[in-house]
């Protein structure tokens, strides 16, 4: 990954929409148009600095999201052994089951499966990505358009990973952490900065291609509806942002939720497995 131009030591995956630069979020000017460096946002009239904005913008959202999955990962039984939390009522209720979704009605496993993990090296390998990326993004882009975008993602994810199987439950946050992933990686691209450069592409090329082992039984779906889900939403807020109308990046959002219940309900109904 990119460090800060300014500051050496700080690993980031943003940079400057002015002059393309990678800065860390002390070095972050929010405008209109973006995330500037300190150079080219001295070009422009005055603007608040992202080092301002973050010590009153913590990842709380990040936070929240860990925090809920490590509970109900408690909750369900996985405590802090090795053990997964797949066989309780919580499980039960709440993972994601194309039958339930069909014939149930149970929509809300759409969202709620997007919290609950099988097993400690799930839930900590989630985690982990989530806080390095959610307390990045987050601080650069804001609570509000981070939460709408992870969530986007998580529904988008639920969707593809009914595309891949409709008989095998399937949990993790890992759909909407790929949609982390597409969101920055499309923050880098647009901002002149290849993706693949800093590692995040490879990042990205990695984890899916351990979804294609078949000993891992991964929802490689979730990872691959996630990612187009996240970059998508990520594309729309650009293109907001350039209008200046951002509630525009918003209907994006609500737009690609709906559709990806839509399909989700949809396919749901064609009973099929095409897991590892």
């Amino acid at each position: 990954m990119a460090t800060c131009y300014r500051h050496p030591n700080r690993e980031t995956g943003v940079s400057c929409s002015n002059c393309g630069r990678p800065i860390c979020p002390d070095c972050m000017t929010a405008t209109s148009v973006g995330m500037r460096c300190p150079v080219c946002a001295k070009q422009r009239t005055k603007v608040r600095n992202a080092a301002t904005v973050s010590r009153d913008a913590e990842p709380r959202v990040t936070v929240a999201i860990i925090a809920t999955c490590v509970l109900l990962f408690i909750g369900a039984g996985g405590g802090i052994g090795l053990q997964s939390s797949g066989n309780g009522w919580i499980y039960q209720h709440f993972a994601l089951n194309g039958a339930t979704i069909q014939f149930g009605h149970d929509y809300w496993r759409l969202a709620t499966s997007g919290f609950l993990h099988n097993g400690i090296v799930h839930i900590g390998f989630n985690m982990y990505l989530l806080w390095l990326l959610g307390q990045q993004l987050e601080r650069a882009i804001g609570s509000l358009r981070f939460g709408v975008v992870y969530f986007t993602a998580l529904l988008a994810g639920s969707f593809g990973a009914l595309v891949q199987t409709t008989e095998v439950p399937v949990v993790g946050a890992s759909g909407a952490v790929f949609g982390l992933m597409g969101l920055l990686a499309v923050e880098q691209f647009r901002r002149g900065y290849d993706p693949f450069a800093g590692g995040l592409g490879g990042l990205i090329l990695i984890n899916l291609a351990i979804g294609l082992v078949p000993s891992f039984h991964i929802a490689i779906g979730a990872h691959i509806g996630g990612l187009i889900g996240g970059a998508i939403a990520g594309l729309a807020f650009h293109q907001a942002d350039k209008l200046r109308q951002p509630w525009l990046g918003y209907a994006a959002c609500a737009v690609i939720a709906v559709a990806a219940v839509a399909g989700a309900i949809a396919v749901s109904g064609n009973f099929h497995d095409y897991t590892l």
